[in-house]
Parts: C-alpha cells; sequence; structure tokens
C-alpha cells in the first residue's frame, strides 16, 4: 500500500470538517483530533466577488498553518459545492471555474500548504469531459500536493474506470448517492468502494460527508471520510442523538483551562459563558471521536 496509507494507518480517518473555523477547531485539536478539512472558499472567495464567511478565531493567524500545526493530515476542500447548489450558488461557467482553480492553485503554492487538495469537480456543471481538462490541468499546477479526484454519477462506469486508472485518491460522494439512490445509497457507496479498491488495490479512497457507523464499519479499508456533525451539533443542539445539554459537565470541567487560554489567544473576553461554550465543543470532539473510534477504529 502506498505511503499516505500507511501514514493514516490501515482504517479510515474521519477528517472534521469545517476546521477553517479555528474557533471551533483548535477546541478539537485540544480533544486530540488529529484530521481536518477546510474549506478554501473564505481565502480566495473575496477575490472572486463571492460573499463568503471569514474565517473564524484566527486573530491575525494564519489558519492553514495553524491547522498544520496540530493536524496529522489535511485535506483542503475547493469550495466548488457552496459555490455550485450552497448559500453562494450561481451560475458559474468555464471562465469563472478556471480562474478559482488557478487562485486555488496559486493559495496553495504561494503558501507552500502541505494538504491533500479536492479537485474543482465540474462534472454536474460544464460536463464529464470538460472536468477532465480541470483535473489534468490541477495535477501539473499542483506538483508537490496530492489530489483527491472525485467520482460523480454522471461519470458512468466508463468514467469510474478512467478515474481509478487516473487517481492515485478518489472520492465518493455519500450525499449525491443518499439524494440520487435513495434507501439503496449505503449498499452502493459500500459497492463502489469495494469495486475500486478491487481494481487498484493501491488507491485511496475518500468518502465525502460520511460518518454513519454502518457505513464507517463496512468501509474501514478505505482511506478518510469527513463530516460537519462536531460542529453542526452547536447549531442544532444534538450530540449522538442526544440533545446538547446533557454533554457530561464533568468532560466540559475537564478542558475548561484549555478552552479558556484558547479563548484569550483569539482575543475574546474570556467570560465563564463563553469558556463553557468553548471548553463543550472539546467535549463534543472527543465524544465524536470516541464514536468514530468504536465504528472505524484508531483515530491516532
Amino acid at each position: 500500500m502506498d505511503e499516505v496509507v500507511r501514514m493514516l494507518g490501515h482504517n479510515i480517518k474521519v477528517h472534521y470538517a469545517g476546521a477553517e473555523q479555528y474557533s471551533f477547531s483548535k477546541c478539537a485539536a485540544i480533544a486530540g483530533v488529529k484530521y481536518y478539512l477546510f474549506t478554501v472558499l473564505p481565502f480566495i472567495g473575496s477575490e472572486m466577488g463571492v460573499n463568503t464567511f471569514p474565517p473564524l478565531g484566527g486573530r491575525g493567524k494564519f489558519i492553514p498553518h495553524e491547522i498544520a500545526k496540530f493536524s496529522k493530515h489535511t485535506i483542503m476542500d475547493s469550495g466548488l459545492f457552496t459555490l455550485m447548489f450552497g448559500a453562494q450558488a450561481g451560475k458559474r461557467d468555464e471562465a469563472f471555474l478556471t480562474e478559482w482553480q488557478e487562485r486555488l492553485c496559486n493559495f496553495v503554492n504561494t503558501n507552500k500548504l502541505d494538504v491533500t487538495c479536492v479537485e474543482v469537480d465540474a462534472q454536474r456543471v460544464l460536463g464529464v469531459e470538460e472536468a477532465w481538462k480541470f483535473r489534468t490541468k490541477l495535477r501539473d499546477m499542483l506538483p508537490n500536493n496530492r489530489q483527491i479526484n472525485v467520482f460523480h454519477i454522471p461519470d458512468g462506469k466508463k468514467g469510474l474506470d478512467r478515474l481509478i486508472e487516473f487517481s492515485e485518491y478518489i472520492a465518493i460522494s455519500v450525499p449525491e448517492l443518499r439524494l440520487f439512490k435513495g434507501k439503496s445509497y449505503k449498499e452502493d457507496v459500500y459497492k463502489l468502494s469495494c469495486y475500486i479498491k478491487n481494481r487498484k488495490p493501491a488507491i485511496d479512497i475518500h468518502l465525502l460527508g460520511c460518518t454513519e457507523d454502518g457505513l464507517l464499519k463496512r468501509c474501514s479499508f478505505c482511506t478518510s471520510s469527513d463530516s460537519t456533525s462536531w460542529v453542526s451539533c452547536v447549531r442544532f443542539g444534538n450530540v449522538l442523538g442526544r440533545h446538547i445539554s446533557q454533554v457530561d459537565r464533568n468532560l466540559v470541567t475537564k478542558y475548561w483551562n484549555e478552552a479558556k487560554a484558547h479563548v484569550i489567544d483569539t482575543g475574546m473576553e474570556p467570560t465563564e459563558e463563553r469558556v463553557f461554550k468553548y471548553a463543550r465543543i472539546c467535549a463534543i470532539s472527543y465524544l465524536y471521536k470516541l464514536a468514530y473510534i468504536k465504528a472505524a477504529g484508531s483515530q491516532e
């Protein structure tokens, strides 16, 4: 198996997505989390006239470099999903996406980022063949960074085989399969993963947006996955099936001093309410890590 698989170990590693929100990702680091995913969107969006959220909690820090200090492996997402279907959805033509990719590459190269980059997977916007033009150019523009090439349903079987031959690291979009395949999506994810691995045993597989216990267990032979569950629970109040208020106060207290130091470091006033909030995020990050260990194995 190749070097990155050996580096990450022999079971799937769940990457905490949303790491560009440094005030949160540092909490995960305090809790011992070692795998992260951030989006390039807030770092280059304004250059392209895209109104986007600013990275939170940096206080003058360059957040990708800060993440590198506590991350064992970091993935940088292209932000394309948000540009296509999220809060910044709009018509994006080839010229726009070409410039986006160029700025993405310049961001990585200029700042010497040691990250694995998710490609500008434009199949659903420009078509399968046009997406290949972006894919091959990205490899030329980022010779020092691994890339994750993404399989989408429009690629079909022939496209998948072509991707397997081309790629060192391939992603399956679990949300896409959930949307278009309905109840069968879990079996589809597993069968696709097995097919890819059987055709090319050394390939790395990333499951986009996947932290479901059953899939993590069945697809433990994959390399990585990602999820925003650890931060979305703060917004929606649900932590692993329970209300956020049920998080063990003793566990929160365990992280109190480190959370307080983090609050001060990010330039916020360390009020009791604010320190409690961030100590609880530390605790939540730890609880999710325990869940991922149980489902998929070591997250070290």
